[in-house]
């Protein structure tokens, strides 16, 4: 998480199994397989929300995974029409590994929560 917040990609790539970067969006049903579909979903995405960043509320561990709470934060300042407003959104990652490196992270969030912010409601 620190290396997505520090937009360090080779270090968070880093973190994934030779080959096996996978991120599994579950609210829009996107799915980025492979390190440059991951690469480029870090990086578009911060050209919408610049300062996206991700603070740690509780771990969990299962056996084959670690499960993680945490803040979603940024502004709205990039992309077509900008709205320049912050959100913050609590959001749930399951990063499931094979031996000491992640194989998927698959990340559950409320939409409409981070729309409601956008929107100034």
């Amino acid at each position: 998480m620190v290396a997505e917040n520090e937009h360090r990609w080779a270090d968070a790539l880093a973190t994934f199994a030779p080959g096996r970067a996978r991120y599994e969006l579950i609210a829009s049903g996107e799915v980025f397989d492979g390190e440059e579909e991951v690469l480029d979903y870090w990086r578009s995405g911060r050209l919408v929300i610049p300062d996206q960043r991700n603070e740690l509320i509780a771990l969990h561990h299962a056996d084959d995974a670690v499960i993680t709470e945490f803040w979603l934060r940024g502004t709205h300042t990039g992309g077509g029409r900008p709205t320049n407003r912050p959100f913050e959104a609590r959001m749930v990652a399951v990063f499931e590994f094979e031996g000491d490196r992640i194989v998927c992270e698959r990340a559950y969030w409320d939409r409409e929560t981070i729309t409601r912010q956008l929107r100034g409601e």
